[in-house]
């Protein structure tokens, strides 16, 4: 099979890494406007991966690489995967991505009736979350005979905390703030609600050495889960997890404005945005160079033959020494190239522009990310009812 990965930043490598060792027989072609960077990560990991100089903004170059691939794979910035979409449906190739933004996918889920008749499937918001933990609350749902509540805890955490904010960036700073500033969707009663992040804070805890900790709203996470599950449960929430105080002193910071659009004037008459500047701190007080721990789980509670009954998928994933990936771009990565590698060989059928979510066999997702030491484990608990 052949697969186009579009960035060879820490996602597409670690994507494309994943569907090569897949298979000796696929061929990944890696595309990103930096060829050097390209044929370096090409050069690593193996002689399957073909290295391409792409800037996706060139349609007939996007295009040429597109043709004869079964899937293609954005893992570049999402302000430009509505473009993509149409070029994968206009090829007739199967599309995944990491998603990040809620008016770009559904933008994508606009493009439905055009994917179907071109017998192409796309799924927006591959990654962890919105990606995994939405599979998952999904394929719990057919645990029970009705479900109350589906609470997601998600968190990438630097494996040794670090005062004062016990925290590193392991994705972006930009999308640090915009999870941290943007209103978080909830369900209550079966109906959308809005929530204001960086609220909701609730104690956790998480088996030694991580113990206890907290988490708190934060915007993105649930994505379409949000109208996927709406009526179909009474109460959906998601939190991000962090370590003890995180929230607080994060808050302080933003509560005093330094993430405003306010403009500051610096030395030599320049202008920047009060958030700008906090963007470039936290690049460079929080940069990502330790090993990482992605903790996820996901808690549904409801009935089944007349009982109570709670089901939780749990999972903790470290870095990688051997590979030297991070926690956070293996449970991002991974479930993006398995979604890709069920598309390419047909045991994903629907067609479409689909999240994850409504597509994407539960159990067979937990089966594959177990292959690559990805464990999620499942415990359910029952109780009768008085």
């Amino acid at each position: 099979m052949r697969f186009l990965v579009l960035g060879a930043g820490m996602m597409g490598s670690a994507v494309a890494y994943d569907l090569a060792k897949a298979s000796p027989d696929n061929t990944v072609l890696l595309a990103d406007i930096n060829e050097d960077a390209a044929r370096t990560t090409a050069r690593a990991i193996g002689p399957n991966v073909q290295p391409h100089k792409l800037d996706v903004n060139d349609a007939a170059a996007l295009d040429a690489l597109l043709q004869g691939c079964s899937v293609v794979v954005s893992a570049v910035s999402y302000s430009v995967n509505e473009r993509i979409t149409r070029a994968a449906i206009a090829g007739g190739v199967h599309m995944c991505d990491l998603g990040g933004n809620n008016d770009v996918v559904d933008r994508q889920m606009a493009m439905d009736a055009a994917a179907k008749t071109r017998n192409v499937t796309v799924l927006p918001n591959c990654g962890l979350a919105p990606g995994l933990i939405n599979i998952l609350a999904a394929a719990g749902m057919s645990a029970f005979d009705a479900v109350d509540s589906i609470a997601l805890r998600v968190g990438g955490l630097p494996r040794n905390p670090r005062p004062p904010l016990n925290y590193q960036i392991v994705f972006s700073a930009e999308g640090l703030l915009n999870e941290y500033i943007e209103p978080a969707e909830i369900l209550e009663n079966g109906e959308l609600k809005t929530v204001p992040s960086m609220t909701g804070l609730e104690e956790l805890s998480f088996p030694l050495p991580y113990g206890r900790l907290e988490a708190f709203y934060t915007s993105g996470g649930l994505s379409t889960l949000t109208r996927t599950l709406r009526s179909k449960v009474g109460r959906l929430d998601y939190k991000t997890i962090r370590y003890p105080g995180h929230c607080e002193r994060f808050k302080l910071l933003l509560d005093i404005g330094f993430a405003t659009s306010e403009p500051i004037l610096n030395a030599g008459g320049s202008v920047r945005t009060s958030r700008e500047l906090f963007t470039e701190l936290l690049k460079r007080r929080l940069d990502g160079d330790g090993p990482d721990v992605v903790l996820a789980r996901a808690t549904l509670t409801g009935t089944k033959n007349g009982g109570k009954q709670t089901l939780v998928y749990e999972c903790v994933d470290v870095y990688d020494e051997g590979t030297r990936m991070t926690a956070m771009m293996r449970t991002t990565a991974f479930p993006t190239s398995i979604a890709a590698l069920l598309l390419a060989d047909g045991r994903i059928t629907r067609r479409g522009v689909f999240p994850p979510e409504e597509c994407v066999p539960g159990d067979i997702m937990i089966a594959e990310l177990r292959k690559r030491g990805i464990v999620i484990s499942t415990q359910i608990s029952h109780e009768s009812l008085p």
